[in-house]
């Protein structure tokens, strides 16, 4: 632990976390990182001006009760001078308790630190087995990702069959069809990976669910646009908990695909032709194809553990070894950016990283770890569990209806409103508790000039022209870390969580920006292109004509759109893309009778679709159905 830090028993190794701030604070300020009389009074602060005294003594004269109310609250914000230090919290577990006349002593922690003192004081020791953890990770890696060939690797959202017009004309992209399988491997816990904007299939929107079309006949035949993954779980190939391996082979054309539901996962189905579809089987030809990152998660939770109770080295290197752990376990296990995971990108976001996590350290990891030098079995508990809340936040807050703090998605995905106001509220109650603390010592001016800086500085970037502000939650634990630097259990609660959050963000997901356009934002959402509109309606179709001299009709573009660059049409018929041009026509000789039929209808730039329209239906019973408002 830092011994410049390091709270012990005796007098001689205590240094007060109020001196640290104060000399952090002068060097700040001769460096002009900022004035110290703009960011809250000290002791030495210089006089005020002549001028904001004859404010003052004028607003007193004039409304004396007033002048009274808002001093007091002043001086209450502001709080003691000079500034004061809270007390170092005792441990729980190592101290004396009474009760109604009776004493109970709990002597939990010197008993850890005495059984463990041996080992904790031989840094030979902390080496070699940091050694050993490096091998012994290494080998649980290797067993992960690099006994199967990388080709067989395939993610939770792998399809073959793209959505809309991505497989292009008559799906020629996307070829072949039919008389070829591919053994794979999935990851673990596909099960939770759904769809993020709206996805038509047929006349049937779903959203928020892993997309998975057909699978309930005998032969458990899928769609070419379902998650391979899912899909095979809910096959019964494997299990989602552990991933696995399998053989999936093309079948070509099929009709009416029945839904189903089954280990967890519920299908749709699609009651026309589709000319792409799938079976599974299993795979004679991989091993190895358990996913590990449940043994990596054991292994790395008993390592920290261990660290807190046993080994116990200074605070400093117990920080570095929290912040490599938990980001190499995410980048390599738990959410990796691809599979298998790219090292050259994670390696990438590593550094900065570290630079981060230095600052972290500095603001305010220094200023609490330290104190539970006294408390292993404490600061195990009160670190860890929240740490490990945070590098696991896909799957700890999976279930929360919110997946970017944007104002669609809210709005978008139900629930997700409510889902905010109550983080928010909860969020309020701890800001407030910690602005309570703070005040105890005398830094709210100090915290609150630089987050009102802060502040400034965001409502500047987010009124940028032509970008949108996106509050990813890395940046979230940055702008919260330093108001956790207290001697109190709280703040080592936060500042796990804020830890294992900050690490989840950079290592799963690197350092996006906090401005994006509104292009990226969309992902494959709609963009609000400008849609066609169809001609035929219920009204002018007739049924008594045979489907194959059947021809549907679209109204020819304005003038307005053609000026903006779109140049033709793309129409979808039961969601493939069949036809791109300028005509305002198609026939319908080559769909079957007896089926239904959807069709969608976009402007095309250069032969590149927008938006799609809602789909129109045409029921075998030749009843035609005009398409909802909006785009799809």
């Amino acid at each position: 632990m830092d011994q410049g830090l390091r709270h012990g028993s005796s007098p001689e190794t205590t240094v007060r976390s109020s001196e640290e701030r104060s000399k952090f604070e002068a060097e700040a300020s001769e460096q002009g990182l900022y004035d110290t009389s703009s960011l809250g009074a000290s002791p030495r602060s210089p006089p005020p001006s002549t001028r904001f005294s004859r404010l003052a003594n004028s607003f007193r004269a004039r409304s004396p009760q007033l002048y009274h109310v808002a001093d007091r609250a002043v001086k209450y914000i502001r709080g003691p001078r000079p500034k004061v230090d809270l007390p170092n919290p005792v441990p729980l577990l190592g101290r004396t308790y009474n009760f109604k006349g009776r004493r109970l002593t709990i002597t939990l922690e010197p008993a850890i630190i005495q059984f463990t003192r041996p080992l904790s004081t031989a840094t030979w020791l902390f080496v070699l087995l940091v050694a050993a953890y490096i091998i012994s990770f290494s080998f649980l890696v290797r067993a992960q990702w690099y006994t199967i060939p990388a080709s067989s690797f395939v993610g939770c959202t792998s399809v073959y069959w793209t959505r809309d017009a991505g497989c292009g004309l008559d799906g020629s992209l996307c070829a072949p069809f039919s008389n070829s399988s591919f053994d794979f491997r999935c990851p673990a816990q596909c099960s939770s990976v759904v769809l993020q904007n709206p996805r038509l299939v047929g006349d049937e929107s779903v959203d928020f669910i892993p997309l998975l079309v057909g699978g309930g006949d005998s032969q458990k035949t899928y769609r070419a646009d379902s998650f391979i993954c899912a899909s095979a779980v809910q096959a019964g190939l494997f299990s989602d908990s552990t991933g696995g391996c399998a053989s999936v082979n093309l079948v070509g054309n099929f009709t009416n695909y029945l839904p189903t539901t089954a280990f967890g996962l519920s299908s749709i189905g699609f009651p026309s032709v589709f000319p792409m579809s799938f079976r599974f089987s299993p795979s004679n030809v991989l091993t190895h194809c358990t996913d590990l990152r449940t043994p990596a998660l054991a292994f790395n939770i008993l390592i920290t553990c261990l660290l807190f109770l046993v080994l116990r080295p200074k605070a400093i290197v117990m920080w570095w070894c929290l912040v490599c752990i938990g980001f190499w376990h995410i980048a390599l296990f738990s959410q990796p950016q691809a599979t298998p995971p790219p090292l050259d990108v994670a390696f990438g976001a590593f550094l900065p990283t570290l630079f981060v996590c230095y600052g972290f350290w500095r603001v305010a990891v220094r200023f609490t770890l330290p104190l539970f030098a006294n408390a292993p079995f404490e600061a195990m508990i009160w670190y860890l569990a929240p740490y490990w809340t945070g590098v696991l936040t896909n799957l700890t807050m999976g279930q929360i209806p919110i997946d970017r703090l944007t104002a669609a998605d809210i709005k978008q995905q139900p629930g997700g409103v409510v889902a905010l106001i109550i983080i928010v509220l909860i969020v309020l109650v701890l800001v407030v508790n910690q602005v309570r603390v703070i005040r105890k010592t005398g830094w709210v001016p100090y915290y609150l000039g630089w987050y009102i800086l802060g502040g400034l500085v965001t409502l500047v970037l987010a009124l940028l022209p032509g970008l949108q502000f996106r509050l990813h939650h890395y940046i979230v634990s940055m702008a919260l870390f330093p108001v956790t630097g207290f001697p109190t259990r709280l703040s080592a609660i936060y500042q796990g969580f804020l830890l294992g959050m900050f690490l989840n963000g950079v290592a799963a997901f690197g350092f996006a920006s906090m401005l994006q356009t509104a292009a990226s934002l969309v992902r494959d959402g709609t963009t609000g292109s400008p849609l066609p509109t169809f001609l035929t309606n219920s009204t002018t179709y007739n049924a008594s004509i045979a489907l194959a001299n059947q021809t549907i009709n679209w109204h020819s573009m304005p003038s307005a759109i053609a000026t903006q660059g779109w140049n033709g049409f793309a129409l979808l018929v039961d969601d493939v893309e069949v036809y791109v041009g300028t005509a305002l026509n198609y026939s319908l000789a080559a769909l079957e009778a007896g089926l239904p039929h959807f069709f969608r209808l976009a402007y095309t730039m250069g032969g590149t679709p927008g938006d799609f329209t809602m789909p129109a239906t045409l029921w075998p019973n030749g009843t035609w159905v005009g398409p909802l408002p909006g785009a799809s």
